[in-house]
C-alpha cells in the first residue's frame, strides 16, 4: 500500500539523520511505531485480507489516516536537530558540491563527505570549509578551543559554553575560523590568543571534512581531507578534463571542428586567444586558462588551471614563438663577436656549454624586451607588433647581455678559485653556507632566472662573497653570528614556500624576499658595496608575514 512506502521512506530520511548527526537517540524505537498502528486498526482485522477490505473503505473517508508524520518519529529530546544543519549540498560561489555523511569510525571517510567534480577541481578553494556544516560547527570550535595551550585554555572553560557564544556573536564563513574565534575570545575573558594557538591536529578528524574528487559517472577517484593535496596528486587528470571539456564545447555537432588546443605551432596562427575559457560540464561550470607553451622546436596552446600557471606559460610560450621568427640567430651573432680568448674564458661556465651560455644571454635579451614592449600579447595584431619590436633589438642587446656575463663569470670564477684556497677545518661550516650561496647565485640559466635589470645586483653578491671569504680567517665568530643571522631568514623563508600551494609557480613577491635575503648578506659580510634598498631581518619577516597565502595566515 501507499502509506507503507511513504512511511518507510519517512522512516529512512530519519535514520539518515541519525548517521548525520552521528547518533543513535533520534528515531523513535518501534514500541512507538506499533503503538500508532494499533491504535488505528481496528481489532476485527486480523489478516492481510481483513486489513485490505477495511483499508478499501477506510482510505476513501481519510486518505491520511495511516500515514506517519517526521515530528513523531523523532524522540522529544532530539526535536532541535533537523535537515537543515546537515545540508544535502555545499555551495560555494557559482559551484555547488554533493555532501554525504557516514557514521563510521576509523573510517578515512568518517563524517562530511563534500563531493568535488574533477573538472572543477582548479575552482574550488578552502574558503569556508574550516567552518563544517551547522551540525558539526559547534563540536569543531569546542574541540579548537580545547586544543589551545594549557595557559590560555584554562581561561576559556568549560570550552562548550564559550563554543555556544562565539557561535552566537559572528557570521558564519566570513573569514578564516581560528581568526574570528581568536578574536572573539580575546574580546569575551581579554585574555590574548591568535590564531597559530589552535591546534588542527588535535581536533577529531570525523569534525574536518573529506574531499572526494569524482569523475563525470561520480565515480571516486581519490579523497583526502587535504585538497591541495588531492589538486598536486590529480593535476594531469584534470587537465585531461579540461580538455575534454574544451573539445567537447569547440566542436561542431559531428564532433569535429577546430579544437582550442593546438600543437606544432611556428607562427602566430590562432587568431585571438581567449584568457579565460568557460562553458559548462554536468551542470558545474568549469573554467580554465589557455596560454602558449614552448615545446622545444615549436609552440602549442594548452589550457591550464590556474592564472598564475598560465602567466608563466605564456611568457615561455611568446618568447618562443618570436625566437623561432628571427631571422639572424642572436646568440651565434654574439659567439661570432668574441675572439677565441673571449669564448676560452667564458667556457667556464655553469651550463656546461658555451652555446648553452650564449643561448642564455639571448633568452635573457628577450625577456627584457618583450617586457619593454609590453608583452605577452593575446591576438596576432599585438604579436606582429611585439615581434617586430623585439627583433629590431635583440641581437644588439644580446651581445651586450654577453658582455655583462662576461664580468660576472670573472667575478664567480674568482669567488671559486679563493673557496677553494681557503682549507682551514674551522671553517668549514662557513665554507660550506659560501659554496650553497653560490650554487644558488650561478645555476645553469642563471642569466635568463636572474634577469638583466637584476645582472648588477649578482655581480655586487658575488663582489660581496669574495670579500667575505678574504675576511673569514681572521673574524671566524663575528662571519659565524653574520652567517647564522642569515640561517634564521633561509629557515623562515623556506617556510613560507612551503605555505604556498605545491606545483604553482612562486609568486613575484615571493621570489623578490629571496633577493632580499642576498641584499641582507652583503649588508653584513661588505657593507661597503652598499645594498639595492634598506634592509633587515625585521623587514624580511614583515615581507615573509604579507606573502603568507589566506588559509595559512
Amino acid at each position: 500500500h501507499k502509506f507503507f512506502a511513504d512511511n518507510r521512506k519517512l522512516l529512512t530520511e530519519v535514520e539518515e539523520l541519525e548517521h548525520r548527526a552521528r547518533r543513535r537517540d533520534i528515531l523513535v524505537d518501534d514500541e512507538t511505531l506499533f503503538d500508532f498502528y494499533d491504535k488505528r486498526v481496528p481489532e476485527h482485522v486480523v489478516s492481510g485480507a481483513h486489513f485490505d477490505s477495511w483499508w478499501k473503505h477506510k482510505r476513501h473517508e481519510e486518505p491520511e489516516f495511516l500515514d506517519f508524520e517526521r515530528e513523531m518519529l523523532i524522540n522529544e529530546k532530539a526535536g532541535a536537530v533537523t535537515k537543515d544543519d546537515y545540508p544535502d549540498s555545499w555551495r560555494q560561489g557559482a559551484l555547488k558540491f554533493r555532501v554525504t555523511y557516514q557514521f563510521e569510525p576509523g573510517a578515512d571517510a568518517d563524517g562530511v563527505t563534500v563531493h568535488v567534480p574533477l573538472q572543477v577541481l582548479n575552482q574550488v578553494t578552502d574558503e569556508g570549509f574550516d567552518w563544517q556544516i551547522p551540525g558539526l560547527r559547534e563540536e569543531v570550535v569546542t574541540e579548537l578551543i580545547r586544543s589551545l595551550p594549557k595557559p590560555i585554555r584554562r581561561h576559556y572553560v568549560p570550552a562548550p559554553n564559550f563554543a555556544g557564544r562565539f557561535l552566537d556573536a559572528v557570521v558564519p564563513v566570513q573569514e578564516p575560523l581560528t581568526t574570528a574565534l581568536a578574536r572573539e575570545l580575546q574580546r569575551m575573558v581579554g585574555v590574548p590568543v591568535t590564531p597559530e594557538d589552535f591546534d588542527w591536529a588535535k581536533v577529531p578528524e570525523h569534525l574536518k571534512i573529506t574531499f572526494r574528487i569524482v569523475d563525470e559517472r561520480r565515480r571516486k577517484l581519490a579523497e583526502d581531507k587535504d585538497l591541495e593535496t588531492l589538486r598536486l596528486k590529480l593535476r594531469p587528470k584534470a587537465r585531461q578534463a579540461l580538455s575534454k571539456a574544451a573539445q567537447a564545447a569547440t566542436a561542431g555537432p559531428d564532433g569535429s571542428g577546430p579544437s582550442l588546443e593546438r600543437t606544432g605551432l611556428k607562427d602566430w596562427t590562432i587568431g585571438t586567444l581567449t584568457r579565460v575559457f568557460e562553458t559548462k560540464r554536468g551542470g558545474q561550470p568549469v573554467k580554465a586558462y589557455p596560454a602558449l607553451v614552448d615545446e622545444g622546436d615549436s609552440v602549442a596552446v594548452r589550457l591550464f588551471d590556474s592564472e598564475a600557471e598560465q602567466e608563466r606559460a605564456m611568457w615561455r610560450g611568446t618568447r618562443k614563438l618570436i625566437m623561432l621568427n628571427i631571422p639572424v640567430n642572436p646568440a651565434k651573432f654574439a659567439s661570432d663577436k668574441l675572439t677565441n680568448q673571449q669564448k676560452l674564458a667564458l667556457s667556464a661556465n655553469p651550463h656546461g656549454s658555451i652555446q648553452a651560455l650564449f643561448d642564455d644571454c639571448a633568452t635573457a635579451a628577450a625577456d627584457r624586451l618583450i617586457a619593454d614592449h609590453g608583452g605577452p600579447v593575446w591576438d596576432e595584431a599585438s604579436f606582429r607588433k611585439l615581434y617586430d619590436g623585439v627583433r629590431a633589438d635583440l641581437v644588439e642587446l644580446t651581445v651586450r647581455t654577453v658582455g655583462q656575463v662576461q664580468q660576472v663569470l670573472a667575478a664567480w670564477q674568482a669567488c671559486e678559485r679563493r673557496l677553494k684556497a681557503t682549507t682551514s677545518p674551522a671553517l668549514l661550516p662557513n665554507l660550506q653556507d659560501v659554496r650553497g650561496q653560490l650554487d644558488w647565485l650561478m645555476p645553469a640559466g642563471f642569466v635568463t632566472r636572474t634577469g638583466l635589470k637584476r645582472l648588477p645586483d649578482l655581480m655586487r653578491y658575488l663582489v660581496a662573497v669574495d670579500r667575505r671569504l678574504q675576511q673569514m680567517p681572521t673574524g671566524v665568530q663575528r662571519d659565524t653570528t653574520r652567517m647564522e643571522k642569515v640561517h634564521e631568514m633561509l629557515d623562515e623563508y623556506a617556510w613560507l614556500l612551503e605555505q604556498l600551494p605545491k606545483g604553482r609557480p612562486v609568486p613575484a613577491e615571493v621570489t623578490d624576499i629571496r633577493w632580499m635575503i642576498e641584499e641582507l648578506r652583503v649588508s653584513y659580510f661588505a657593507h661597503a658595496l652598499g645594498t639595492a634598498h634598506p634592509v633587515s631581518d625585521k623587514r624580511i619577516v614583515k615581507a615573509i608575514d604579507a606573502a603568507v597565502p589566506g588559509p595559512a595566515r
